[in-house]
């Protein structure tokens, strides 16, 4: 079962998260259809980016979707995970090239330094003219030096557009995605509540520093193997930690018939009677958990009779 953990450091200004996707990420893998399944080093990249993307949305209080999308000029064009408030996630990637054996982020996304990672507040009940929130940053480092690991995108967006101190620890196979965030409490106070005095303080917390550090020596295969109490014990044995509730994120899609139906309803009658008269019918499949929709000609016919009588409007298939 897929498992996230929250935990504080008493007296200290640093929170911890771990989480675990195993039955949920392994549903997400089976949905792919046979020869379709994905290279190895990019099953893994989306696994650390779901992983990566449950423990972010259960690290803030907002209603609404969270997509970690990475893009760039690589053989992988797109990977994206989304996680809504529940926990429940999806992921999916466009790939057209080949995937090399142990290709890094660099080799995957961002060969000639075009790469990007976006992150996106899409809020549930939007105000007339919201727009969602989006930060982007780029795939390298200060010192433009390309980042090899989604983790390091990660720390560094934090670094740069929260003002946070973060460590995250990614792991991905066939089997299981997981990952460890710990990060320095952002308000002031006492206590669990002691913050920053300003930005110039960043990186000199010494009780994250050294949080930190034993979170760096967690192993790839320890972070796949073990479960959480043990990884915990090993990595926090001289600390007092506080620990919470576990909660359980696991794989949903948010597609749905009525959501392509609004979809077709936006290419409008023309486009949607070509294609059924091209092929006999309208078949549109879900990229996230490979759901198809078919609509034939009654199907058609009433879709747009519905319209009529609504209405109108149309979305796009999320």
């Amino acid at each position: 079962m897929s498992e996230l953990h929250k935990f504080l450091f008493d007296g200290l200004p640093v929170r911890g998260m771990l989480v675990r996707l195993t039955t949920g990420w392994q549903e997400l893998l089976s949905r792919r259809e046979p020869g379709a399944e994905y290279p190895p080093e990019l099953r893994d990249l989306l696994g650390q980016m779901s992983a990566a993307a449950v423990l972010m949305q259960a690290n803030i209080k907002f209603n609404g979707a969270l997509v970690l999308q990475v893009f760039g000029d690589g053989p992988v064009k797109l990977a994206v995970a989304e996680v809504q408030p529940d926990l429940s996630f999806r992921a999916t990637a466009k790939c057209v090239g080949s995937v090399e054996p142990g290709a890094t982020l660099e080799a995957m996304v961002n060969l000639n330094g075009q790469g990007r990672c976006a992150i996106t507040l899409d809020p549930k009940d939007k105000f007339p003219g919201q727009q969602p929130y989006q930060g982007v940053v780029p795939l390298y480092g200060d010192q433009r030096e390309p980042l090899q690991k989604v983790s390091e995108v990660l720390e560094h967006y934090m670094l740069q557009s929260e003002q946070l101190d973060t460590k995250l620890v990614l792991a991905a196979d066939g089997e299981i995605a997981a990952g460890l965030l710990i990060q320095r409490l952002p308000v002031e106070g006492e206590g669990n509540l002691e913050g920053r005095r300003n930005e110039d303080d960043i990186g000199l917390s010494d009780a994250f520093n050294r949080i930190s550090i034993l979170a760096g020596t967690l192993t790839t295969e320890e972070l796949l193997t073990l479960d959480a109490d043990t990884v915990l014990r090993r990595l926090f044995w001289e600390e007092t930690v506080t620990r919470f509730e576990p909660q359980q994120p696991r794989f949903a899609c948010t597609c749905s018939r009525e959501r392509v139906s609004q979809m077709l309803r936006g290419l409008g009658r023309d486009e949607v009677d070509s294609v059924l008269a091209e092929r006999g019918d309208v078949e549109i499949g879900c990229d996230f958990c490979g759901r198809h929709y078919r609509f034939d000609a009654v199907d058609v016919g009433a879709l747009f009779d519905q319209r009529t009588e609504l209405g109108g409007g149309s979305t796009t298939l999320q």
